[in-house]
């Protein structure tokens, strides 16, 4: 059963949708701008070869990019090892400095403690003053 309405709600927007209808909701093709499907083949694999392209272009340019990486980080890597070595080296040739630091002090406190028993460690004064002590004794 059809229901015709008339009045304000008929627009011709829902006439030409009317018109276009078949089988209650299945609107009719239109063969003028309607394509075979061997066209609409063509188009969607033209488009797919298109976004492939685009795709192989992309992934080369990220080839390239992620090699440049690698190569950054294997030049990055051979710097850290050489920084390693050079505070290896530096580090045993600071031991090496405290090590004669210590032994040159060990020396010191020696030379100090027999140079005190000879009688060598005195001050000028010192000297003058067991100089006159020499002196007195020997005049009396």
């Amino acid at each position: 059963m059809k229901i015709l309405v008339v009045g304000p709600s008929m627009t011709p927007e829902y006439f030409q949708w009317r018109e276009q209808r078949v089988n209650d909701n299945i609107p009719m093709s239109n063969p003028e701008t309607a394509r075979s499907l061997k066209e609409h083949l063509q188009v969607l694999l033209s488009e797919i070869e298109i976004i492939k392209q685009d795709f192989e272009k992309r992934s080369l340019e990220l080839g390239k990019k992620i090699e440049q990486l690698e190569e950054e980080k294997m030049q990055l890597g051979l710097d850290v090892d050489v920084q390693k070595l050079e505070v290896d080296k530096l580090r045993k040739g600071k031991n090496k400095a405290e090590e004669d630091l210590d032994s040159l002090k060990m020396d010191y406190k020696k030379l100090h403690r027999s140079m005190r028993t000879a009688g060598l460690g005195k001050t000028s004064e010192q000297w003058r003053q067991e100089i006159q002590e020499e002196k007195t004794k020997v005049d009396q």
